[in-house]
């Protein structure tokens, strides 16, 4: 998910998107465990989109805050 498009998320849909994203991003991993992953580069691009939620999500809140 590009940053443009977490820009555009609502607070809710950027919550419900990054609870989705730490979900895949463990069920990923775990399975990365047991057999290697196809493509393991997905983990770090699952990875990166939940550092982007989660800094988008701070950035609103500390906003909101400064309000």
């Amino acid at each position: 998910m590009k940053q443009s498009e977490v820009e555009k998320l609502s607070v809710a849909e950027l919550q419900d998107e990054l609870a989705n994203s730490r979900k895949s991003y463990r069920d990923m991993r775990m399975a990365h465990v047991i057999t290697p992953l196809d493509n393991p580069a997905q983990l770090r691009t699952v990875r990166r989109t939940i550092a982007r939620l989660a800094t988008e999500s701070r950035k609103r809140e500390l906003n909101n805050s400064a309000e």
